[in-house]
């Protein structure tokens, strides 16, 4: 098992992951979605595993402008330059991936 847990500093969530990980004793990566960011495969592949719509976090400052968009590239090209609007924690295992806290998912990784 490759896990890599993307999340923000002051996210709960983020914290909540890397909590149930390490009381597993799984070992993972962790990465500041905001100072280091997804790499574009990294991004295409989580896109594919839970879809672009499910990749917006509602709550982020300036996520309202992507409902005006019309084609899903234009969302992915936004949200791709501005990572900031992507729901965290964004856990990868191979090429599957969770945005969100997710255990019922993650119990069948182990």
């Amino acid at each position: 098992m490759n896990i890599q847990i993307f999340g923000k500093s002051k996210c709960f969530d983020t914290k909540k992951a890397e909590r149930y990980f390490k009381e597993r004793r799984i070992k993972f990566q962790s990465v500041d979605i905001l100072r280091y960011g997804l790499s574009p495969r990294e991004f295409d592949s989580v896109r594919r595993a839970v879809g672009l719509e499910n990749m917006i976090d509602p709550k982020a400052k300036g996520a309202e402008v992507l409902k005006y968009l019309a084609l899903d590239e234009q969302k992915a090209e936004r949200l791709f330059e501005d990572q900031s609007l992507i729901k965290t924690p964004v856990v990868r295992n191979g090429k599957s991936a969770t945005v969100g806290y997710c255990p019922e998912v993650w119990k069948t990784w182990e």
